[in-house]
């Protein structure tokens, strides 16, 4: 990385989309209540179920645990397209058409919708048409991007092969989708969440759901809060990222996360207009957006196995080193990271929880295109509650019979799993350490790990890093400054609060602080 980037990288990671809006904050579940439909989770597919249930009448409570629409919701890069990767190339020959079919018309709606919504509350988001476009610098990439744009096509998406596009650099191939779409999504949502609240729906923030009982009086559920308090409702739906609930389905065992990387920059030429994705490794991801500090280009990409890969400070220095390669770059005033769950055979699990689990849902797996699948998937949910059928249902069930075909990626996914859990609990840990303000390290201390962190002003911070979940150990994440788990993704603040699970539970503050500090030569 250049020196002068280095010079971009001097403040912490800080989303535009957070920036660039003020939060509305709800109040917690401070007492027991009873709705028709409960959704765990305040992202954007918990925004989007309740709207469609209150448009039919439905009495829904939406539970967060932090404040809505702060996770993923609020690090993505917003791009609203059905155009997710070479998708319909893979689903058409792996799976069938008539799935593929489903999955085009369900994101194509989805675009739509957007519109619509915007339109109907007059909501000012930012929300432009544009083109979406994905591109090859490589030839063993052009037939499989020839065949996406006849499949495309031929599944009512307008869609062009090329072999230009309007970046400056020489490609292979390309395939252009129309009538795509970009938005802001927290003007949009909390503007949404809003509105559902004027009609009757309830948020709660800051009440995480840490139990389901499925044994409530006339089939209700029954869900507990860390706060003590009580949700019964006659349907459910699991809107929270990564499936926090683990008595059925097995989910951890069928989906892992993945963390990806954007830095948005300001340049000196003029953008061409477009949204950008490669199809190859290491994938490239951009768009345009405007701010009150001129137009911004957001460069994603980067993406590795959350609590696994390298210095995570890296992934941010390789966007910048591209976008100075490819633009004349003026500064870097936002970067940001966040994550998303990737399944089997890279469709999204959503419906009924398990086929055993009746008024039970989820939605889950968006595999970073979760604009349309978010949108797409309230829309299945809420037609699976109010008439027991969606047209979409079949390709996004979670217990489709043709994930079976996706077996080597289950081994693949649960080896790895297994790996680093191993890995976590024998790998040899250095009995002490040097630590500089704004680092981390784990250590060992009388024979047990502990996780520090030292800030700017030499307090140390010290945890056990024993994963709350399921036990894997944790490793630090130098760019967001969090303890991140290799197994299942859960993330921890350097005090030890969950940031994202499915961990429900704090970490340990590590009870043998002195001992610990002795080990820190820098201290010493």
């Amino acid at each position: 990385m250049t020196k002068k980037t280095e010079e971009y990288f001097t403040k912490p990671p800080q989303s535009y989309w957070m920036d660039s809006t003020t939060n509305i904050d709800y109040s917690a579940l401070d007492k027991d209540i009873k709705v028709d439909v409960a959704i765990v989770g305040g992202g954007i597919t918990g925004i989007l179920c309740a709207y469609w249930l209150n448009k039919k009448g439905v009495k829904t409570a939406i539970i967060e645990a932090d404040r809505i629409l702060q996770g993923t919701t609020g690090h993505t890069t917003a791009k609203i397209t059905s155009q997710h990767g070479l998708i319909y190339n893979k689903v058409q020959k792996q799976i069938s058409e008539e799935l593929a079919k489903q999955y085009a018309d369900a994101n194509q709606t989805a675009i739509q919708m957007y519109e619509s919504i915007a339109k109907e509350y007059n909501i000012e988001c930012d929300l432009v048409s544009q083109s979406a476009y994905i591109y090859t610098l490589e030839d063993k990439y052009v037939d499989d991007i020839a065949n996406e744009a006849n499949i495309a096509s031929s599944l009512g998406i307008k869609a062009t092969y090329l072999d230009k596009i309007p970046l400056p650099f020489n490609i292979k191939a390309a395939v252009r989708f129309d009538n795509q779409a970009q938005f802001h999504p927290r003007k949009f949502l909390l503007a949404l969440a809003g509105k559902i609240t004027d009609n009757g729906v309830q948020i709660f923030e800051q009440s995480r759901i840490v139990d389901i009982e499925d044994n409530g009086d006339n089939g209700d559920y029954v869900l507990m809060t860390g706060r003590g308090t009580k949700v019964t409702a006659q349907r459910v739906i699991i809107a929270s990222h990564y499936p926090f609930y683990n008595k059925h389905g097995m989910y951890f065992t069928r989906i892992y996360p993945e963390r990806s990387y954007v830095v948005a920059i300001r340049m000196n030429e003029n953008y061409p207009g477009g949204m950008y994705i490669t199809a190859e490794e290491p994938g490239r991801s951009i768009r345009s957006q405007t701010s009150d500090q001129g137009e911004l280009i957001f460069v994603g990409g980067e993406h590795h196995k959350t609590g696994q890969g390298a210095d995570t400070i890296k992934h941010y220095e390789a966007l910048a080193d591209f976008a100075e390669q490819t633009f004349t770059v003026e500064d870097i005033p936002y970067r940001w990271s966040t994550q998303d769950c990737m399944t089997l055979d890279g469709l999204p699990y959503v419906g009924q929880f398990t086929s055993n689990t009746p008024g039970l849902y989820i939605a889950t797996g968006f595999a970073k295109w979760g604009m349309t699948n978010s949108m797409a998937s309230s829309m299945i949910l809420s037609d699976l509650i109010i008439g027991g059928k969606s047209p979409w249902q079949d390709v996004y069930n979670p217990s489709r019979e043709t994930i079976g075909a996706s077996a080597k990626n289950f081994v693949v996914e649960n080896l790895n799993v297994a790996n680093k859990l191993i890995e976590g609990k024998l790998s040899p840990l250095p009995k002490n350490a040097d630590i500089g303000p704004n680092e981390g390290k784990t250590i060992e201390a009388d024979g047990q790990r502990a996780g520090a962190y030292k800030d700017e002003q030499g307090t140390l911070h010290i945890v056990n890093t024993t994963c709350t979940h399921m036990g894997c150990e944790l490793n630090w994440n130098s760019a967001e400054k969090s303890w991140d788990c290799p197994c299942h993704g859960s993330r921890f603040t350097y005090e030890g609060d969950v940031i994202e699970g499915p961990a429900l539970k704090p970490l340990d503050i590590h009870n043998d602080v002195n001992t610990i500090e002795k080990l820190i030569k820098d201290d010493y």
